[in-house]
């Protein structure tokens, strides 16, 4: 199997596993931006790819396609998971054979390929109490990202994100389901603990986080990508009501105990310490709200 640009010995090569989702595609553009040949390897076919990407249709699972599509790479970033937690808590196996068995097996390649360096999407749930099984199998993921590199010598960065928002969420996206809500209801909706706190942080800016951290300073560390400051989710509620003209009184909790999901971010005991990346410009959330908003009610946005 060969690949578009592979002639092109001026360009590296970069694997996205996952490409076609949320955070996967935009990280996607960014490597394109900064002059790497970029091949998503995605179960499914990526709504957003460009005309300078590659798209291979594959599963996790599948060792002899990864091999194929792994091989010639410099670096490889994995966001193939089951992600959604309610789904996990639903699906325990499957989200081991996802998200511990497909990133060993991503590994496996990685380590046959030479790859430089291995891109782990993680969570900042990693080491909480909370995120269910989610939380479990990122755990055992990290564990054998770290001992890969101490047997095998291979190169990682772990990327533990936070509350991820912009364009291209889906309904497993939260802000993307409370604005859909706002915008077909005239209520803003939010399933929760109304203590509840969150660092949102705009899809833009980690993206371009998650590849500026391919510098050799990011080299075998973890990184958390959160949001600037700590934010009220009662807040965020309040100004996107204020940005679509709802009334407070149309602000909706529906509280009760929601299993996995935290009330504040979940800093709990850490084996290893996660340093945490801000880059030095982000996407104001005001305006980051209106794009969601933009986006959801019709407004195509990249």
């Amino acid at each position: 199997m060969k690949f578009k640009g592979e002639d092109c010995n001026a360009m590296k090569k970069a694997v996205v596993i996952g490409g076609s989702g949320f955070i996967g595609s935009h990280v996607a553009d960014h490597l394109s931006d900064a002059g790497y040949h970029v091949v998503i390897y995605d179960c499914n076919n990526s709504k957003w790819l460009r005309s300078d990407q590659e798209i291979i249709v594959g599963d996790v699972l599948d060792d002899d396609k990864l091999n194929l599509v792994i091989s010639g790479a410099e670096v490889v970033f994995n966001f193939a998971a089951l992600a959604d937690l309610n789904k996990a808590i639903d699906q325990p196996v499957k989200t081991v054979d996802i998200n511990i068995l497909g990133t060993v097996k991503v590994l496996e390649a990685c380590k046959k390929n030479n790859v430089k360096r291995f891109i782990y999407a993680s969570t900042i749930y990693v080491h909480s109490r909370e995120g269910g099984f989610y939380r479990c199998s990122k755990q055992a993921a990290e564990a054998y990202v770290e001992e890969y590199q101490r047997t095998y010598g291979l190169d990682y960065t772990i990327l533990r994100y936070g509350s991820l928002y912009g364009p291209r969420a889906d309904e497993t996206n939260g802000i993307h389901r409370i604005v859909k809500s706002a915008l077909e209801n005239n209520i803003v909706k939010y399933e929760g603990n109304s203590e509840s706190m969150r660092e949102y942080i705009h899809v833009y800016d980690a993206a371009k986080a998650s590849v500026d951290i391919l510098n050799d300073n990011f080299i075998n560390e973890s990184i958390v990508l959160t949001g600037q400051e700590p934010m009220r989710v009662l807040d965020m509620l309040k100004m996107l009501a204020e940005i679509l003209g709802i009334p407070e009184g149309n602000i909706e909790f529906i509280d009760g105990h929601y299993t996995g999901h935290y009330i504040r971010t979940p800093y709990a005991y850490q084996p290893k310490l996660g340093k945490k990346y801000i880059p030095p410009l982000h996407v104001d959330l005001g305006q980051g709200l209106i794009q969601v908003i933009r986006g959801i009610s019709g407004n195509k946005i990249d």
